[in-house]
Formats: C-alpha cells, structure tokens, sequence
C-alpha cells in the first residue's frame, strides 16, 4: 500500500468559496420546500377525495424528503465554513438551515468537527452509532448482545431518524431546563442553610447537558432555546393551517424520511469491510481521512440531493472545500484515491453488518 500525504494532493484551487453559487444553492432549496408546502395547503383546502390526496401526496412527500436533506447538507457545510466567504454568513443561514430541520446548527457542527479530527481512531470516536468493541459486545449479557444488535439494525433508521431531529432537540431542551432548575435549587438551599444570603444571586453550577452535542455552554443554549421557540411556533402556525393531526403526520414522515437518509449516507461512509480503525498509537489523520471514508457511486441527481457529500474522502481531507467544489477536487485527485472505498447504493445493506471493533485487529467486524 503506498503512503500517501496530504501535501500530495491538489487542494488549495479547489478552496475558493463562492457567495454568488452559495446564495444560489440557499434559494434553489428553500423557495421549492415553500412552493411544496403551498401545494400541500392547496389539497387539503379542496374537495378531493382520499385516494386522490394520497396519490398527490406521496410524489410531494418525496421530494420534500430530498429537499430537506439538502437542507441539512448545506447546514453541514456551514457549520465547516465553506459555503459562503465569511464566518458571519456561514453562522446566520446554518442558524436558518437547521430552522428548517428543526435542529440547532451550532451544537451539531461542534459535535461533527470531533469527528472530522478523529475519524479513523475508533478508540476515541465510535462512528455514528457508538460502535463497542469486541470485548464489550462479548461482556454484554445475552439480552443486552440481543438488543444492541436490534439497535444497531437499518430498520432502526426510521425511528432514529424521528428522534434525531423531531425529539432530540425537544427532549434535549426540556431536560438542560429541569437540570437547571434542580441544581438552582438545590444550590439556593445550601447557601440558606449555610447563612450565604449573599451568593444567592451567584449561579455556579454549570448547565448539564443530557447529550454530547447539546447545552455544552450558553452560546449553545441560547441558539437551543431560540431553535426549539422558532420550530414550535412554527408548528403551531402550521397546524391551524393544515390541522393538527394532519401537519403532524405530514411533518414527522418527511423529516423521518430525510433523517434516515443521511444516517444511512453518514452510515456507510465509515462502516464497511476494511475501513481504517485504527488505535490512537497507530493512528493517522490522512489516512483517517482516505482510508477511513467511503466515496458513493450514486447518480447524479442524488448527489445534487445530498450536495456532493458523496466525495467523502476529499472532504474529509480538507472540509473548508465547499461542497460545489468536491466533485471538480475529486477528479483532480483521483489517481491518489485508487486505495479508497467505492460503495454502490447495493452495498449499502451489506455495510450494516459492521457493528463490532476488533481493538486488537484494528478492524470492524460482522458479528457471528
């Protein structure tokens, strides 16, 4: 296998950030979820029958699922900062993307930077589902091999999808706030009790967060709040538009569907026979980069759904590329990708079969 560095490759043409394409690629995203929307409000307000609302209803559901993804693909990209030229554009329209998936964009690029600078180590990153390793899967009780097995399964794309983006936030704020006023309280106790009346404006506990990438600090918790208030009157504009049981289910199915999609992208880009899963002592953050990252060969018209996130391996070797550049960046480099996993969208399932790190062979293995 011939090392390759990083410096081999032909990067720095390929870095130049355009606000032109990125306003362009905002618009030609969000103004076709509007008109869909539009044309969801129209069916329902007029007289058709069941069987033709479902009819016009999954073409539009479809393609609202793709939108979304988009979405979510340029929201990644400016949480990288490669969308448009400055860090201030970048923030405000990841802050409107993530509106639009109901998810806020700060936590969730904080959390997805540390896996950009561990990817490969899979004894500090787990990939996206927590993978154990083959000492901790074998230390499980049968029951518990049984479940995280279940888990772990492509069927579970769809209620994680759900979670990931309809709850998680949601559940994730409600319980910063309960945590919050639990030590609050237990805090102005102690100082009553202790005869500190004057610290009892001193706030010294920190937020905890129920999750890795939510309320770590109160820049976080602040866009958390300002996301879950915007999402939820959102919502509620939505119902009394649509009606309530309706948006609901209308809403859930779409940002299920998208969810799942990018899990499953997010998926086997680094769960595959073969992929780089290295120790930290022998780990290396190209080769993380190349080795650790599968490229897609999907058409085209899928790659403009998920805005090129295809060309995986380029990206990971430098994410300020701004995702209108990857595929041009990818074909410059080519030669140096020979190495590099191609997966096809019939490989897909069988990538789910890696849910196990063998720490010792520094690999990820099926379980027998």
């Amino acid at each position: 296998m011939v090392k390759v560095s990083r410096s081999d490759f032909l990067i720095k043409p390929f870095l130049k950030r355009s606000n032109l394409r990125a306003f362009y690629q905002i618009i030609s995203t969000i103004i076709p979820i509007i008109c869909f929307w539009l044309v969801v409000y129209q069916i329902t307000i007029h007289p058709f029958s069941l069987l033709i609302k479902g009819l016009l209803f999954i073409p539009i559901i479809s393609l609202l699922t793709l939108f979304s993804s988009r979405t979510f693909s340029l929201m990644h990209d400016c949480g990288h900062n490669s969308l448009f030229t400055k860090r201030k554009l970048n923030r405000f329209f990841g802050f409107l993307l993530g509106l639009v998936n109901g998810i806020p964009q700060k936590s969730w690029s904080i959390d997805h930077a540390f896996h950009h600078r561990n990817n490969g180590n899979w004894e500090i990153y787990k990939g996206p589902i927590d993978v154990l390793s083959l000492d901790d899967y074998n230390s499980l009780t049968k029951r518990e091999q049984i479940f995280y097995r279940v888990s772990r399964n492509w069927i579970m794309l769809f209620p994680g999808g759900f979670y990931y983006l309809v709850l998680k936030p949601r559940l994730g704020l409600i319980i910063i706030i309960f945590n919050f006023a639990k030590d609050l309280v237990e805090e102005t106790f102690i100082k009553i009790k202790n005869k500190e009346l004057s610290e009892l404006l001193v706030i010294s506990s920190r937020i905890k967060p129920p999750f890795s990438d939510y309320g770590d600090n109160f820049s976080e918790l602040f866009e958390l709040i300002i996301n879950n208030i915007v999402v939820i009157i959102g919502w509620i504009f939505m119902c009394k538009r649509l009606g309530l049981i309706f948006f609901l289910s209308f809403y859930s199915i779409v940002l299920t569907l998208s969810a799942a999609i990018l899990i499953c992208v997010f998926f086997v880009q680094h769960n595959y026979k073969n992929v780089y899963a290295k120790n930290t002592k022998n780990w290396d953050i190209v080769d993380g980069a190349i080795l650790g990252s599968s490229n897609l060969d999907i058409p085209n018209w899928l790659n403009w759904f998920l805005a090129d996130i295809s060309f995986h391996s380029i990206h990971h070797l430098s994410e300020r590329i701004p995702n209108y550049n990857l595929r041009a960046c990818h074909e410059a480099n080519v030669h140096l990708l020979q190495q590099t996993k191609f997966l096809r969208l019939s490989d897909f399932s069988n990538c789910f079969k890696y849910i196990i790190w063998d720490s010792k062979n520094e690999k990820l293995i099926p379980i027998s």
